[in-house]
């Protein structure tokens, strides 16, 4: 009886040692610091058997993480990294290609138009310029912002690091031409303060009255407004955009294909909406309280020529513009 007993309970220890013994899976996320856990907690009440280790930074520094890593890197999932980002990773090979359950119910627009699809949208991320209506006259336009009165008082996110930063530099770029886009830069180069590594962060000082003008992330502008900071959002036609998607880099892990395949669903979507307006899942849409209306002024982006083009554009910007980046705390 003693040995039955030892054995049951032995065997009891081992089942349910089996069935709490949690799997880790390793995300890499651009996605906004704050949301992480609502994601993770969300995703695990229907897969409480897996847990999630973030590796988060900018867009920019993970675009570059993983291109350094390559077929090498860590990551299981890219989770909430810009679209043309994950179009390059493709090109490397570093995600593979993955069709997740209820794909069909995601828009069109914002998944991956290449054959062997292997990147999947979740919200649409915009630009916006963040104004302190308390200190100066309002601008309209991007001209508007390479006039002297606002020389010292605009702060724009870096290119080479912010996702941010890059999607505006390319939409000046396809929207104003090449050469005028370049010119355009140098010109407004003149009025910078400083450069950030963060796309929300010029809002931020926008709002704090430490600068004036912030070019800047939309989610972060308006979460800054709902709470009552006297900022103004202005949408200069040309506004720089892109998607935050998800892929799979293990194609091994079961634990993996499951996070991919619960990103895109219904109830992912939901959660997404409460912070950002537009969704990639066809059934889901919603308003967010002082969210812009910035599909009338966003730029007609090239998403492949976003994605190809990043090398030359990265290293032409630092070349003329590095020098006023700040320093990382």
């Amino acid at each position: 009886m003693k040995l039955a007993h030892c054995l049951g309970a032995t065997l009891l220890l081992a089942t349910s040692a089996h069935v709490y013994a949690k799997e880790t899976i390793t995300v890499y996320t651009a996605f906004e610091t704050d949301l992480l856990s609502d994601f993770k907690n969300t995703f695990q009440k229907s897969h409480p058997d897996i847990d999630i280790n973030w590796v988060r930074d900018s867009t920019g520094v993970i675009t570059a993480k993983l291109l350094a890593e390559g077929k090498n890197t860590q990551a299981d999932v890219i989770w909430g990294l810009a679209g043309s980002s994950l179009a390059l990773l493709k090109e490397q090979g570093v995600i593979k290609p993955f069709t997740p359950v209820g794909m069909q119910s995601l828009k069109p627009t914002m998944i991956d138009p290449q054959a062997s699809q292997a990147w999947y949208g979740h919200d649409a991320f915009f630009n916006v310029v963040c104004f302190n209506e308390i200190i100066a006259k309002k601008p309209a336009t991007w001209e508007d912002l390479t006039k002297p009165i606002y020389k010292g008082h605009i702060v724009m996110p870096n290119p080479s690091s912010s996702g941010t930063g890059y999607t505006q530099v390319s939409a000046w770029l396809q929207t104003m031409g090449n050469e005028q886009g370049w010119d355009y830069m140098a010109r407004l180069d003149n009025n910078i303060a400083k450069y950030t590594h963060s796309g929300s962060k010029p809002c931020v000082e926008s709002a704090q009255g430490e600068t004036v003008i912030g070019i800047s992330f939309a989610l972060r502008a308006a979460k800054l407004k709902s709470q009552g900071a006297p900022i103004d959002l202005i949408l200069p036609k040309g506004i720089g955009w892109d998607t935050e998607a998800v892929a799979l880099v293990n194609t091994d892990s079961k634990a993996a294909q499951a996070l991919v395949n619960w990103s895109i669903s219904k109830e992912a979507n939901e959660l997404y909406n409460t912070v950002y307006p537009v969704v990639a899942h066809k059934e889901v849409s919603g308003k967010v309280k002082n969210y812009p209306d910035v599909e009338s002024a966003i730029a007609d982006i090239d998403f492949n020529a976003m994605a190809n083009d990043r090398a030359a554009v990265l290293k032409k910007w630092s070349a003329h513009f590095e020098s006023r980046t700040e320093n990382r705390s």
